[in-house]
């Protein structure tokens, strides 16, 4: 996926952070998500963060450590550069994704997850080369999980 960049008018936050806007529509560019877990880079530092609606409009913020360690300030304009984090829709094998496409509440959960979480459903189920009768059985176990909210598997 490649990333967007733009230049953004960094805005303040509470308590000392502060906000980049994205100007463009976060669902249009990576699908329809209530959030996008982003990573990239804010004047040439990178960062990692989760696009959401915010005033209007798109963004994220940035606590006040990162804001000390970079010196991006409130008030100055800064390029930006960013792309989706883990792995997308268009990613994943063809059973995981028409599994999460018939759950559409699954679906929209996985797509919200961090991509910690993403990927660590998809080892579980990619960990069964060696016997794959249990392919189906695990991703309709993720798709359980993911329905009940459940970010990650219980531990056996």
């Amino acid at each position: 996926m490649e990333p967007v960049r733009f230049d953004a008018l960094v805005g303040s936050a509470a308590r000392g952070g502060v906000v980049i806007p994205v100007p463009f529509d976060p669902d249009t560019v990576w699908g329809a998500k209530p959030r996008h877990h982003v990573a990239g880079t804010v004047g040439g530092v990178r960062v990692r963060g989760v696009v959401e609606a915010f005033g209007g409009g798109f963004g994220f913020t940035l606590g006040p450590a990162w804001q000390r360690d970079c010196g991006v300030q409130a008030g100055t304009t800064v390029p930006v550069e960013l792309v989706a984090e883990g792995p997308q829709r268009a990613d994943l094998a063809e059973d995981v994704a028409a599994a999460l496409d018939a759950h559409p509440a699954a679906g929209a959960f996985f797509d919200s997850l961090a991509q910690f979480y993403r990927k660590a459903y998809l080892r579980w189920i990619d960990a069964t080369k060696r016997r794959p009768e249990q392919r189906p059985q695990r991703i309709a176990e993720m798709i359980e999980l993911l329905e009940a909210g459940r970010k990650e598997r219980p531990s056996a």
